[in-house]
């Protein structure tokens, strides 16, 4: 060790001497001056228990797992098998049962039947069927029928049962809680405008791309004040009447309200397009069964299921979801229709007892508050081969990106994971599922759920409660993080080193 008074300089003239001596001078003294780069100790990421911690979601509880597709061997686990609600990565579950028992290639059909003297819009259970195919629908009616008029235009939406709305309790203005039934126009919602001064202006129009004809079977009026929206929807009403308090409203401005009655609305709409294609028709009334002599004479097919599931995980759509499982499972309901699909996954687990990962679902979407999945039994399905197969294609890359920033995300750059997979959020539950490609190329399935239940259930319904979108976010990196580790290789969960 150098005294303290004697120089830095001093200390390398002197070690120099040995190497002049030894006649190393030129490109060789060069290589031996130069200086040596201190590089860092590589550093392990986070283990998902610290990067819990690191999030800062209070009291949330994190379920995580990672399999290897090409060994199955496990990469990373925590508490893989607590149940949590799945929200919206139950859409994954959803699609694989639906690709299962309707198939791909699998349509649904919106028929016109004539019988007598009635016209029928006969709904089959098309999830995306919207204004602008609808006004297609009724110029070709018109064309079909000629000079012929019916005395009674009916809609029959028996295909599906019918659900009042997917989950009970939430806020009555929320959108992505629709009625649901076997015709199903823009989602079953309508589009609520307003124009504010003195007194308010509002309009309610079934908007599409191009077609956006007015509701008439749908009104709105504001009262003074805040509070809660309130609609009044029952049967034999003439028409859905909306409260809209006026506290809730600015100067001008517009949103999606759910549909209640689907059936009515979507006969109001094809009335008011079958007139502008020159087919006057009476109002529309209900239909119990379809007679036995209706003839069709005009139709439209919606696009292939796979098409259908790819759009129902791309915009999360809770409608969707109710809709192709019902399909799937016939069922008289959806409480039945959700236990089919459960006892399905049950089933497809490999090797798996039969209370496995506590599956239990109460729906398609996600929506409600009592669906349960833990991440063993999620990756599991995910991990089967026709699974990833046919469930990868249909996938968005990259999903946190748009919550988290391009550069937040993962989006296959040297050194982050390439993700495909699905994002659920309800208010104080955030999750992500499905595959990922390391660094190293090998492919990853996954699912990483987040939950804070006692603030999920003190939020139930509610419309951005304090302090949701923040926990959200945090939630969001913590998903990102944890699939980045579990892409690292296995000692992305050892300790963290001491610091340097």
């Amino acid at each position: 060790m150098p005294h303290p008074s004697i120089s830095r300089r001093a200390v390398l003239a002197a070690g120099l001497v040995p190497l002049i001596a030894a006649g190393l001078g030129g490109p060789a003294l060069a290589e031996a001056l130069a200086p040596v780069a201190r590089r860092p100790r590589p550093r392990p990421a986070l283990g998902p228990e610290a990067l819990l911690t690191r999030a800062r979601l209070g009291a949330a509880r994190l379920g995580a797992l990672a399999v290897d597709l090409g060994t199955g061997a496990q990469v990373l686990a925590h508490d893989p098998q607590l149940a949590l609600p799945p929200a919206s990565t139950l859409k994954t579950v959803t699609a694989l049962y639906a690709l299962d028992r309707l198939g791909e290639g699998h349509r649904f059909a919106t028929r016109i039947l004539r019988a007598g003297d009635t016209l029928i819009l006969a709904g089959g259970g098309d999830p995306e069927l919207d204004s602008d195919a609808l006004a297609t629908l009724a110029a070709d009616t018109a064309r079909a029928v000629g000079d012929w008029r019916p005395a009674r235009f009916a809609v029959w939406e028996g295909a599906l049962p019918r659900l009042a709305e997917i989950a009970p309790g939430q806020a009555a203005q929320l959108a992505y809680n629709p009625a649901v039934s076997g015709i199903i126009l823009n989602f079953n919602r309508v589009h609520l405008g307003w124009r504010c001064e003195s007194a308010c202006t509002l309009s309610l129009t079934a908007r599409a791309a191009r077609a956006a004809p007015r509701a008439y079977g749908i009104t709105a009026a504001t009262r003074p004040g805040g509070g809660a929206w309130r609609v009044a929807a029952e049967d034999g009403t003439p028409a859905e009447r909306w409260e809209v308090p006026r506290a809730a409203l600015g100067a001008s401005g517009s949103r999606w309200l759910p549909v209640r009655r689907p059936g009515l609305y979507a006969g109001d709409v094809f009335q008011t397009l079958a007139r502008a294609a020159g087919l006057p028709l009476p109002a529309p009334e209900m239909l119990d069964a379809l007679p036995g002599d209706a003839a069709e004479i005009a139709r439209r097919d919606s696009r292939p299921l796979a098409a259908i599931l790819r759009g129902m995980l791309e915009f999360s759509t809770n409608l969707t979801a109710e809709v192709v499982g019902l399909a799937a499972s016939g069922a008289p309901d959806l409480r039945v229709s959700a236990q089919a699909m459960g006892d399905w996954a049950r089933r497809a687990l490999p090797g798996a007892p039969a209370d496995a990962g506590g599956v239990v679902f109460e729906d398609h979407s996600g929506l409600g508050a009592g669906s349960r999945i833990s991440p063993a039994a999620l990756v599991a399905l995910l991990a089967r081969p026709d699974s990833a197969a046919r469930l990868r294609p249909l996938l968005n890359r990259d999903p946190l990106a748009e919550a988290l920033g391009r550069e937040g995300g993962g989006d296959g750059a040297p050194g982050r994971p390439l993700v495909e997979a699905k994002t659920g959020t309800l208010n104080f539950v955030s999750n992500l599922a499905g595959y990922a490609r390391g660094p190293d190329g090998a492919e990853r399935a996954f699912a990483v759920m987040v939950a804070d239940l006692p603030r999920r259930a003190a939020t139930e319904g509610q419309e951005l409660p304090e302090g949701v979108l923040g926990w959200t976010a945090r939630a969001k990196r913590l998903q990102r993080d944890v699939v980045t580790a579990a892409c690292a290789g296995a000692e992305a969960t050892g300790p963290l080193p001491p610091e340097i």
